[in-house]
């Protein structure tokens, strides 16, 4: 098996009980886990979104922000979070390093696949950010595209939750787990793994989703090692 993954945190998870802004416990907790795959050997990509910042959609919902320009604006806060992550993951020893789809040279190299894969391939941790650098495309598509063109062998959406259900665990107390979904069933609108946009694409290339609980330590090594039994797998 291709030990190259990809992982996608949402920006609201780096924010822990505050709801905004960034959590270093959180962001130390994320850390680790990511070097207990990287010290097994394992090459990983790190998607990080921007809600714990701004929401493009938020920010344009009454009109005086374009859409367009809102959307930059979120892809601007994945950066601040991309910066965030590497630097907890060099003051634990890791080495890592921050692409950026849009231009910024001071703070970040430009994405270029070829030169993330070689990142990878030297056992430095790639952390993807800016989105996909168009506006309209959310950081669940940018994941997607990114585990795609590095040729990861999965992408794990860490979420708050253990997996996929057939509604709102949060919301249902007859919520019910589904251990292994299709990408046509997760599709369907009442079903939220991701966006329809990053589900095609993931099905187009035949990437198998896995969606697991953040907050489960050392799970996400048990994934890469083919151990299914505390997340949802799409596919």
């Amino acid at each position: 098996m291709n030990k190259r993954v990809l992982v996608k945190f949402s920006g609201e998870a780096l924010a822990g009980e505050s709801g905004y802004g960034i959590d270093t416990k959180i962001l130390n907790y994320i850390a680790h886990e990511i070097k207990e795959l990287v010290d097994n050997d394992i090459e990983v990509g790190i998607v990080i979104g921007g809600g714990n910042i701004i929401r493009g959609v938020t920010a344009a919902a009454d009109g005086v922000i374009k859409r367009t320009s809102g959307d930059y604006m979120g892809m601007l806060a994945t950066v601040v979070n991309g910066i965030a992550m590497q630097e907890a993951l060099e003051h634990i020893g890791v080495e890592a390093r921050l692409q950026s789809a849009i231009k910024m040279e001071q703070i970040a190299e430009s994405f270029i696949v070829r030169r993330a894969k070689r990142h990878l391939e030297k056992k430095r941790v790639v952390i993807f950010s800016a989105g996909t650098g168009n506006p309209f495309f959310t950081t669940d598509t940018a994941a997607t595209l990114r585990a795609t063109e590095i040729e990861a062998s999965i992408l794990i959406k860490a979420t708050k939750v253990d997996g996929v259900y057939d509604k709102d665990p949060m919301k249902y107390d007859d919520a019910i787990k589904l251990d292994q979904i299709s990408y046509d069933d997760a599709l369907k609108d009442h079903i939220k793994v991701m966006d329809d946009t990053a589900i095609a694409l993931a099905k187009d290339n035949s990437l198998p989703i896995v969606v697991a609980d953040m907050n489960d330590k050392g799970n996400l090594l048990n994934i890469v090692n083919g151990d299914y039994s505390r997340c949802s797998i799409v596919k």
